[in-house]
């Protein structure tokens, strides 16, 4: 694609990246065919060669952001599934990221919009507010129907109120700062992301991943000082913001891998680890974090693809379950991670079936199914509906952001991938296994010696 940027423009350092990503289309349009926001409206500038025209007209004119060009952009899910689909690399999240944040500077969206963003920004980073909003959202469910009336904000608060769980997990040990010790011989040492969301709907993830991780002798590390990963605020447009959060986690891990050092930074929510993968992109312009920022990048893994190479120590009670994996768009289009956690579940037993286009995003995408609640409900239908067709017991995928979305809507029990390899390696079964009494699923003969393994029993 030919541009027009002065060399005034190609002095900023993002125009200047983006610049070089518009260079790199070449218009094919092959990425249409798998943009869900495009299979579900039919409209141009619903797909990712729309939007990468109206973001090069915005950007090449210095123009502030029009309303209907922040319509569009806003409904990009940023699955990242025209990544994979492009031939000619074009790096469409860094460009959509731009947008996104040039967005923010530059137009002033509509009171209620504001509102509804603030507060996911000002809540859901921070474990204490999300559960504080949490409890709130089960006194204001019975006034779900009420609120949903309410004009412009109506369907975001009814979305907020179905996705909010009806019970709140107690506190888990995993999230306070210390190291679980390895048992027996030990084999590494790696730092675990607690974050924001995800320890407060469900701790029992980060738990299975300890667990898994000490017996098979990895010393696991909760750094002191780290948080959210700044995901929640970096695609809503606050860039500042998102990079500050990416700080303050690159200075609890540095100190780390500069004290007893770290093999890897283990994630459990993939939607995070994309993120944090890109941290060394994120910070290249900041002097003090740029070298910093790129070596916790390095060695960011995601639980499956730390695993991989390990030899897990598989017990050998029989598990008769069919699985439907389901690959995050975080996963499998962020951070090209197809294969592993499907073997890694074969390597431990189960039966493992892929879901009909399972290239389409669930409708989760971070605060997405908040902010566009209609288009997500669209899309959750047509993923529950592909997830029916191959007939399994349970669903398995490895972000909490498509665990809360489709478990909303699908008839099976959905669990995190880790909480599967930690009861085939003798953890407890999943506690949403063991509440639909699915075969095999009690009685397991856990060696963790946790109070989880007492209640499988």
């Amino acid at each position: 694609m030919q541009t027009t940027f002065t060399v005034e423009q190609l002095q900023n350092p993002a125009t200047e990246a983006s610049e070089k990503i518009l260079r790199s289309c070449v218009h094919c349009g092959f990425c249409t065919a798998t943009c869900p926001t495009y299979l579900l409206l039919g409209d141009e500038l619903d797909s990712p060669r729309g939007r990468i025209y109206q973001i090069k007209d915005m950007l090449e004119g210095s123009k502030p952001a029009t309303a209907p060009l922040v319509k569009h952009i806003d409904r990009c899910l940023s699955c990242l599934s025209c990544m994979t689909t492009c031939p000619s690399g074009v790096h469409y999240m860094h460009l959509v990221d731009h947008a996104r944040a040039y967005i923010e500077q530059t137009y002033r969206r509509p009171f209620h919009d504001r509102l509804v963003r603030a507060m996911l920004a000002m809540i859901v980073p921070y474990p204490r507010r999300f559960r504080a909003a949490i409890t709130a959202a089960q006194i204001g469910r019975p006034l779900k129907y009420v609120l949903a009336g309410l004009p412009h904000v109506g369907d975001r608060l009814a979305a907020m109120l179905d996705l909010a769980p009806a019970h709140v997990p107690p506190r888990s040990t995993t999230q306070k700062p210390g190291v679980f010790p390895a048992m027996g011989e030990k084999r590494g040492r790696v730092a675990i992301l607690s974050g924001c969301a995800q320890p407060v709907l469900r701790p029992d993830f980060n738990e299975a991943a300890v667990r898994l991780l000490t017996r098979h002798g990895v010393d696991v590390v909760q750094a002191r000082g780290e948080g959210c990963c700044g995901a929640v605020v970096h695609h809503l447009g606050h860039e500042r913001d998102s990079h500050e959060f990416a700080r303050r986690n690159i200075d609890a891990w540095i100190a780390e891998m500069d004290g007893e050092g770290l093999d890897a930074i283990i994630i459990t929510a993939s939607g995070c680890g994309t993120t944090i993968k890109d941290y060394g992109f994120m910070l290249r312009e900041d002097p003090a974090y740029a070298d910093k920022a790129r070596r916790v990048s390095v060695i960011a893994r995601d639980i499956t693809e730390f695993l991989w190479p390990m030899k897990l120590d598989v017990s050998p009670i029989a598990r008769d379950l069919v699985v439907a994996y389901h690959s995050a768009c975080s996963m499998q289009h962020g951070q090209k991670i197809t294969e592993e956690p499907k073997a890694l579940l074969k390597q431990a037993g189960f039966t493992v079936r892929d879901i009909p286009e399972g290239h389409i995003c669930c409708g989760s995408a971070g605060t997405y199914n908040i902010l566009q609640p209609e288009i997500a409900k669209q899309l959750r239908a047509r993923k529950v509906a592909n997830i029916r067709r191959v007939k399994a017991d349970l669903i398995a995928t490895g972000n909490i952001g498509c665990i809360t979305q489709i478990g909303d809507g699908a008839d099976i029990p959905i669990v995190h991938t880790i909480e599967l390899l930690d009861w085939a390696t003798g953890g407890p079964a999943p506690k949403s296994l063991r509440s639909a009494d699915l075969k095999g699923a009690r009685g397991n003969n856990c060696v963790s010696g946790c109070r989880e393994c007492e209640i499988a029993r």
